[in-house]
């Protein structure tokens, strides 16, 4: 028998939600201004690892490479460098922004890394620039790890359902903009273009996103924009129609947030969670598929090795 899921409880642990989603943005945006552009924006997303989170490797112009990561295990933000080197900010209850924005440039200008990205965050109404946020900030270790503890969970359970699509599909990634794992599955056709309007978000970098048709599913643990309790999700784009009415497996269409919902505590609190959460992958992502008529049978194969 599998252990319980992790236990979010939303007044404890959304403060801790919210500093990390802006102290994931720098090592995020750093990418932006420093790592070529892949389709969709892949390139500046985060990658779960075992500890917690961390970027693909950034090319500096001397021939070296490094990573940033957000660990979960040690409460810091890690430098590792190809040549050895390696650093680390250690993640606390009541830093400020700011100064964790000085820190982490003065870390990157130490070992000679590039270190000029927007200092504005994305996604978060009213934004304040990162070194002007002053406001002393909730940092609880333990709510932290279980964020790492459900990414544990979630993770292969999204990699198992990404497995069963041979069409172009996303890696399972953590975006830092609205600080949410994700994974996307694409039909091959080109979409309408998207009207743009998302706050904080260049509108031609929203296009770009939804330059395809698409079905997303992801998993919202709350953010600096909102303290809220986590969620899975799943839209389409453009949404076909019939899409709010359809019949789906566990969760619900809601009207306000445009995409199915299912709460966590609906999944950890299951008899079978790996099977509920697959049920509402699957279940939404036919939905979507169906009703956009995707030509399923040369998209889809089975999770295994050939």
């Amino acid at each position: 028998m599998s252990a319980a899921w992790p236990v979010f409880d939303t007044a404890r642990d959304s403060p801790t939600m919210a500093t990390l989603h802006l102290i994931s943005q720098m090592p995020g945006k750093l990418r932006v201004a420093h790592a070529p552009w892949v389709n969709h924006g892949w390139q500046v997303t985060l990658h779960p690892i075992a500890s917690g989170l961390v970027t693909a490797p950034t090319a500096t112009p001397d021939g070296r490479s490094f990573t940033l990561g957000l660990d979960l295990c040690e409460h810091a933000l890690t430098l590792r460098v190809s040549d050895g080197a390696h650093d680390r900010i250690a993640l606390s209850d009541g830093m400020t922004i700011a100064s964790f924005h000085r820190d982490f440039v003065a870390m990157l200008d130490h070992h000679g890394l590039p270190s000029k990205f927007n200092g504005t965050p994305n996604e978060v109404p009213d934004a304040r620039p990162f070194a002007d946020d002053h406001a002393r900030r909730a940092y609880d270790p333990a709510s932290a790890e279980v964020l790492r503890d459900m990414l544990a969970r979630i993770v292969p359970i999204f990699e198992t359902f990404r497995a069963g699509f041979g069409g172009k599909a996303s890696p399972v990634q953590f975006w830092w903009g609205s600080f949410d794992l994700a994974v996307t599955r694409f039909s091959g056709r080109v979409a309408p273009t998207h009207p743009g309007g998302v706050p904080g978000l260049p509108d031609r970098i929203t296009r770009e996103a939804y330059s395809h048709e698409e079905s997303s599913a992801g998993f919202w643990p709350g953010n600096a924009g909102m303290a809220a309790d986590p969620i899975f999700y799943s839209y389409a784009y453009p949404e076909p129609p019939g899409f709010r009415d359809a019949a789906v497996g566990p969760g619900g269409f809601d009207t306000d947030l445009g995409e199915f919902v299912l709460p966590y505590a609906d999944v950890a609190d299951a008899a079978d969670p790996e099977a509920t959460l697959l049920a509402f992958l699957q279940s939404t992502y036919a939905a979507a598929a169906d009703l956009a008529k995707w030509d399923r049978p040369s998209l889809e194969r089975l999770p295994v090795a050939p």
